[in-house]
């Protein structure tokens, strides 16, 4: 008998502290860190930018960090992550190889448009969760037309490989976005994720 198929959407047992990610969030502002407009202008309308905590190695120039390539597989950490304590302690907890992370901010009234990330389903080599920082009730992050809701400090895998969109009709929402290699503790977690849908 064949195992069923994972479903599009799964809240990991993996949750973090809402305030202690905040308070990192308050360390880079207090750093005045840069956010960097994401450079798929055709993807979204408003304000949608991002902090590199990983980015690829050797990238400088700051779209070059913000930037996960999928075909590549060296990361390092940037200097952003030296202000987040609490941020390294979460990176270092998942058991696999950690490839890009970054916050990614969604502004007052933005949208980013439906589309698919191809190279992210856990069929594959890689996947990619999402941890809410800062978060509202009128964040709409549709997957496959169907709404997901993720509370702050909540951890998630959501097939991104299917069709999917946000509205962000509230404050800003800020996530922490992470690409994990797929390895036998990643499969396991998504294992015991799905016995609980």
């Amino acid at each position: 008998m064949e195992p069923r198929p994972l479903p599009d959407r799964l809240k990991l047992n993996l949750d973090f502290s809402p305030v202690l990610l905040q308070q990192d969030l308050a360390r880079l502002a207090e750093a005045a860190t840069d956010w960097t407009d994401h450079f798929v202008k055709t993807n979204y309308q408003g304000n949608w930018s991002v902090v590199p905590l990983r980015a690829n190695r050797g990238a400088v120039h700051p779209i070059q960090q913000i930037y996960s390539d999928p075909n590549s597989r060296d990361y390092v950490d940037t200097p952003y992550l030296d202000y987040c304590p609490y941020l390294q302690e979460v990176l270092a907890g998942f058991k696999t190889t950690v490839y890009a992370a970054r916050l990614m901010r969604l502004g007052t009234g933005s949208v980013i448009k439906e589309h698919r990330d191809y190279d992210l389903d856990a069929a594959g080599e890689c996947i990619r969760l999402h941890i809410p920082v800062v978060t509202n009730p009128e964040v709409h992050f549709l997957l496959n037309h169907e709404r997901v809701i993720m509370d702050a400090g909540t951890c998630w895998y959501l097939r991104l490989s299917d069709p999917h969109s946000v509205r962000n009709e509230g404050p800003d929402r800020i996530h922490l976005v992470i690409d994990l290699a797929v390895n036998p503790w990643v499969q396991e977690q998504l294992a015991a994720a799905a016995q609980l849908v």
